[in-house]
């Protein structure tokens, strides 16, 4: 039977999301279907006209699959049910949603997104008695229930060239080169990209660090007559007191940022070194997909329509022990992953030396 299916994607924007939207709609095509592409996420159901088109397999080709961000646009900001207005006053946007939903006529929708973007769709579904299944994306790599998710493995590739390049000019001014990365609470990538780009030091938020002890990893560095030091710090580490580095930009949202300088700051006391920080900040969404988040991302796309063909909502996909699986919404949202601390990554980057803080 025809179906009229919906694909938006929800919160920040990373390297995958077009090659998700490219396989959805080429396997959907396939099966006789018509797919709506939703703008600017949930903010597009509230326009009237709702801001939509549709999708066809022929505008959906292979130069889409190598593009970086999301041809669709996507909001991460302003939330759902209290939804601060220029005015400033809140409102509840989800009957205006639920009524755009209704006027697309859709049979089902894909939400392409992360726990947040999934708890705010699957409480709009319910509301609005609309059929819906998720597709994992973040560069975090921070929701639960699946190995990997959409845009991570891209952040890890970007993080660890930055490392590359950043280690000849360390090299070149006697400098210890420290590398302030993306990831929320967790420090997925700064643990990958830290162990594929040859960092001496490692900084996570879910391992406690001493400063006198990172002052001495690199003192241990220098000793053994390398003039260089790098160091990979995620966005969610603490100060020594325990607060948190963070930045209030002109809109007013408050988000990560600066722990770099302040690690910089102790240890030029600390060692006397030379330092540099360089903040990657959005660099780490931006870039074309590496090939495995191209795979993934297909693969993604693809189960996706399969689900709805099949008659199974609530549901998100999910990459298991080298398989396409899907698991419970609820249960992917409730299943937060950080770093395990006795995990296979974090035993490897003790075993080669590299300090954690700790």
């Amino acid at each position: 039977m025809t179906k009229r299916i919906g694909i938006l994607t929800s919160g920040g924007d990373c390297a995958g999301l077009n090659a998700v939207i490219r396989a959805a709609v080429h396997h959907a095509t396939q099966l006789g279907w018509e797919v709506v592409g939703i703008l600017n996420g949930t903010h597009g159901l509230t326009c009237r006209p709702v801001k939509h088109r549709i999708l066809s397999a022929e505008e959906c080709d292979g130069n889409l699959l190598r593009r970086g961000g999301t041809v669709l646009g996507t909001m991460n900001k302003g939330g759902v049910f209290k939804h601060e207005m220029p005015d400033g006053t809140v409102r509840d946007l989800s009957d205006e949603i639920i009524e755009g939903v209704k006027m697309l006529k859709l049979d089902a929708i894909i939400g392409i997104g992360g726990d947040g973007s999934f708890a705010i769709l699957q409480k709009l579904a319910k509301k609005g008695g609309f059929k819906m299944v998720g597709i994992p994306k973040t560069i975090d790599n921070d929701l639960g229930k699946t190995e990997t998710s959409v845009g991570f493995d891209t952040a890890v590739d970007v993080a660890t060239e930055a490392l590359d390049r950043l280690q000849p000019t360390a090299a070149s001014h006697d400098r210890v080169m420290i590398l302030e990365v993306m990831g929320r609470d967790a420090g997925h990538i700064a643990l990958s990209a830290g162990i594929a780009g040859g960092a001496d030091v490692i900084l996570i938020p879910e391992i406690k660090y001493d400063l006198k002890k990172v002052a001495q990893k690199i003192a241990d560095v220098k000793a053994k007559g390398r003039n260089f030091g790098l160091v990979i710090v995620s966005e969610a580490v603490k100060t020594i007191e325990g607060e948190k580095a963070q930045i209030k930009f002109a809109d007013g949202q408050v988000r990560y940022g600066g722990i770099g300088q302040y690690i910089a700051d102790e240890l030029a006391k600390i060692t006397e070194s030379e330092t540099r920080v360089t903040v990657l900040g959005h660099v780490q969404r931006g870039a074309p997909p590496t090939p495995n988040d191209r795979i993934l991302a297909s693969a993604f796309g693809v189960h996706a329509v399969k689900l709805i063909a099949e008659g199974k909502f609530d549901r998100m996909v999910s990459w298991s022990n080298r398989e396409v699986i899907d698991v419970a919404i609820d249960d992917a949202i409730a299943a937060y992953q950080e770093v395990d601390i006795d995990g296979a990554l974090v035993k490897t980057a003790r075993a080669l030396g590299i300090s954690l803080g700790d």
